[in-house]
């Protein structure tokens, strides 16, 4: 396998600056992260359970909304699709979106359905326990057709589409057959962050981006080398007849297979791991604006890894700016 470490910093730099106003059409599954922040003193008399001391409370835009956010802290324009219920979480994603410059005039409400809500509460710097609020099943069919219709009239104004795929309802079959057929029309790129239920729906698809136990549970093949990794990753393109599989492997960085190409593998570019919460969003993100500022694939993906790098030195749904992005380039390429 081919091991590429590092971009040029001059390449790299006149990427990040190409990258300005590059836009992105983000379809998927909009979600709101609630984090919880204190600490614990004492063990619960109720039940042998932590007794968290809460002292503050903060709110971050996760999923689709992530991914349109890192788009943004990139110098991208992203336009984001999706749904959100009529209630207090859906006005405070507006509120975020609005906040952090994000076009969201292609997200529905439905007042059948809650946003998705995810809270943590973090004491010592250490996640004690997750509470989720949702609905997972498939969105309304005139939801769905109103959806479609929205999105296909943004996309001639897009380069690249993104599908963000958590599963939660909004990725549905007729949507994704729909809004592919047309991209691929129009020559734009799009880009899938998949969860493997939905693996077949991505058929065609430019880029598919599992992470390890996805690409495990897609195959069936117990990954244990690079080899195990070649032979699933090979598959799943095989199977989708998509242009190209994109694994991210956590601390053992992400690798990229290419039809009729060689693979390559890029080693972390992280220096500290703090949370690795949105570091998939990262990625995906990074790569869509590379395209847009015309990287090819391999520059992309390597791009993407350093910019993951940042975002999980972080605690907490992060993104990762320009010039940390550039920094961890430069440091990465005086470091070899």
């Amino acid at each position: 396998m081919t091991t590429l470490h590092f971009l040029k910093a001059a390449r790299a730099r006149a990427l990040l600056e190409a990258m300005k106003g590059g836009r992105v059409l983000v379809l998927g599954d909009i979600m709101l992260d609630e984090f919880l922040w204190g600490k614990v003193a004492r063990i619960s008399p109720e039940a042998p359970v932590p007794v968290v001391q809460v002292c503050r409370q903060s709110f971050h835009l996760g999923g689709a909304a992530n991914v349109a956010c890192n788009i943004r802290s990139l110098g991208g324009t992203p336009v984001l699709a999706g749904v959100v219920g009529q209630d207090d979480a859906a006005r405070r994603v507006r509120e975020l979106l609005a906040s952090a410059g994000v076009e969201a005039q292609l997200t529905a409400s439905d007042s059948s359905r809650p946003t998705t809500l995810k809270t943590r509460i973090i004491a010592h710097q250490q996640q004690v326990v997750r509470a989720d609020w949702e609905h997972d099943d498939d969105i309304s069919e005139p939801l769905e057709r109103e959806l479609l219709a929205r999105v296909r009239r943004a996309l001639p104004s897009c380069q690249v589409l993104v599908l963000s795929d958590y599963l939660k309802g909004v990725v549905t079959p007729r949507l994704v057959k729909g809004i592919v057929a047309s991209a691929r029309r129009r020559g734009v790129p799009v880009l899938v962050d998949p969860k493997v239920r939905h693996l077949a729906l991505y058929r065609r698809a430019t880029v598919v981006k599992p992470n390890l136990a996805e690409t495990e549970e897609a195959t069936g093949i117990r990954i244990r080398s690079d080899a195990d990794l070649a032979t699933a990753a090979l598959r799943i393109l095989k199977q989708l007849s998509c242009e190209a599989v994109l694994v991210t492997r956590g601390e053992a960085g992400i690798s990229l297979y290419q039809q009729r190409q060689e693979p390559a593998h890029v080693p972390t570019a992280a220096r500290e791991v703090f949370d690795v919460t949105g570091a998939g969003d990262t990625v995906i993100s990074t790569l869509a604006l590379a395209l847009c500022a015309g990287a090819d694939l391999l520059e992309a993906a390597i791009l993407a890894n350093y910019a993951a790098g940042v975002v999980v030195g972080k605690l907490g749904t992060a993104t990762a700016s320009p010039r940390e992005v550039l920094a961890a380039v430069e440091a990465g390429a005086s470091a070899q």
